[in-house]
């Protein structure tokens, strides 16, 4: 198997939660994975390997909870998923004028339509919620602390997810190029 750029974004990390981003990287790097970064203290790091999906997750996972007594949801998009999902953003223009009022949520499996119009039905003027694949993505021009969309969308989008920012998608993509090469 050829060497894949892993992006790895833990659930739930900030507040109460955290992953010291140092000795992660340090712990990462002793596992075996190579190109080893991380990014902000909010639960995102890049790897190269040679392992499967299957396998940098359980060897991440198995590692946060020896280590940190870490145990939540890890996704492992490769560097070129993260690229067509960059790619597939309906909220590209408002990205790219306000990138901090438009989240993407990856999402373990597809949610229910009933629970993702319980989320629309929310919404105020000018918010909106599309779902791509098993990818949600949230304009809030409003804001996203103010947004009651993104207030109940963890508790009712009904599958376990993971969200950033456009801000740090776009620097994850940065920081996965940089570990390709």
């Amino acid at each position: 198997m050829k060497n894949t750029v892993y992006l790895i974004l833990f659930r739930g990390v900030g507040g109460k939660t955290q992953l010291p981003v140092k000795q992660l990287r340090e712990k990462l790097a002793e596992a075996g994975f190579e190109n080893v970064a991380t990014y902000i203290n909010s639960g995102n790091a890049i790897v190269r390997s040679r392992f499967s999906r299957e396998k940098v997750i359980a060897t991440i996972a198995r590692l946060c909870r020896q280590e940190f007594d870490f145990d939540k949801a890890i996704f492992a998009p490769t560097l070129a998923e993260w690229d067509d999902l960059i790619a597939a953003n309906p909220f590209s223009k408002a990205a790219v004028k306000a990138p901090t009022t438009v989240h993407t949520a990856l999402l373990e499996s597809l949610p229910r339509e009933v629970d993702v119009q319980r989320i629309r039905d929310c919404t105020v003027e000018g918010e909106e919620i599309k779902i791509v694949g098993r990818v949600a993505y949230l304009h809030t021009p409003h804001g996203f602390g103010k947004c009651k969309m993104a207030e109940k969308f963890d508790k009712w989008i009904g599958v376990t997810n993971t969200a950033r920012n456009w801000n740090t998608v776009l620097k994850l993509a940065d920081l996965g190029r940089v570990a390709a090469s």
